[in-house]
């Protein structure tokens, strides 16, 4: 198993690769929550991927590659599951108020938990389904989640006017994106690099038509 100061060097590298700007108190946040989802993954299973030093590109810098998209002040992380990419996010942009929403109780306990550990005031838990889901967003994040019509279909309500949904997709399916309901539109596909990962990456930005 790789150290502490490996995996602090794995993280360091990965975002000077990606060319983010994640200050040394948020990384050192972020490799507190990669512990805590080590620890309580031995017992709750919140992620396939068990070695650490795989977490941290195939979780933080995959979660984080959506980072300079992120302009907004409050943003919904829809199935967040062990909290990605909502909590990543949420530590390294403690000026938007993140709302992890997860219906699954053992998930949800975890989200609480390391909300409370690490500590992160902009972050909270909306223990809901997302058809559920209450409020408006400035933007809204899915990962591996569902197709977009099925995503846009149960939540496309949380989404504000001007707000921008991000969906972090393997890659952009021409038929999904042609099946997007009406009432939205694709802003863009940005191909996403994320070190130490292998195959597509890109996050599908749309709003509303």
């Amino acid at each position: 198993m790789e150290t502490r100061p490996l995996l602090a060097q794995k993280l360091a590298d990965g975002l000077a690769a990606m060319r983010l700007d994640v200050p040394l108190d948020a990384q050192a946040k972020l490799l507190a929550y990669l512990g805590l989802l080590a620890k309580w993954n031995r017992t709750y299973n919140l992620t396939a991927v068990r070695e650490p030093g795989e977490m941290v590109s195939r979780h933080l810098l995959d979660s984080l590659a959506v980072l300079p998209f992120v302009t907004c002040e409050s943003l919904a992380d829809l199935g967040s599951g062990a909290g990605l990419p909502g909590i990543p996010l949420a530590i390294a942009r403690q000026d938007v108020a993140v709302t992890l929403v997860e219906s699954n109780g053992k998930k949800a306990r975890f989200l609480r938990e390391v909300i409370r550990s690490l500590p992160l005031a902009n972050a909270s838990v909306a223990q809901t389904r997302v058809q559920e889901t209450t409020g408006t967003f400035d933007a809204v994040t899915a990962r591996a989640f569902a197709s977009l019509p099925d995503m846009l279909g149960w939540a496309g309500h949380l989404l504000a006017p001007e707000g921008r949904w991000l969906a972090l997709k393997g890659h952009a399916d021409p038929a999904e994106i042609d099946a997007v309901p009406a009432g939205f539109r694709v802003v863009a596909v940005h191909e996403l690099r994320v070190p130490g990962t292998d195959g597509e990456r890109c996050v599908i930005e749309l709003a509303r038509a």
